[in-house]
């Protein structure tokens, strides 16, 4: 590091919310005021509230709700895969028994 180029940090530092919370925390300024912290932000207190005028959250849940019902009822890769050879082999053993009744029928 470059000398006399850094600020100076102060180990100190007061940090000051505006609802009267303090703490201590490092930093190059000696004293930091907020309007927030965690004592007095919605979010870490419990009271955050969501203003959804557009109804976005509730249409959003019942779209993902109709995915999940559609997802339930439906087959997976794997069962439509084993559905798909199981037709294919039977569709085979089926053409070959005809072949074998076409040469008896010849003869």
């Amino acid at each position: 590091m470059k000398a006399k180029i850094h600020p100076k940090y102060h180990e100190g530092a007061v940090v000051t919310c505006a609802c009267g919370n303090n703490f201590i925390v490092g930093s190059t300024e000696k004293e930091i005021r907020v309007e927030l912290c965690n004592m007095c932000h919605p979010f870490y207190t419990g009271k955050q509230k969501f203003v959804d005028t557009a109804r976005r959250v509730e249409k959003f849940q019942e779209k993902m709700g109709k995915v999940k019902a559609v997802a339930a009822v439906r087959k997976g890769k794997k069962a439509k895969k084993v559905a798909k050879a199981k037709k294919a082999d039977d569709t085979v053993k089926k053409e070959k028994k005809e072949k074998k009744e076409k040469k008896v029928e010849s003869k």
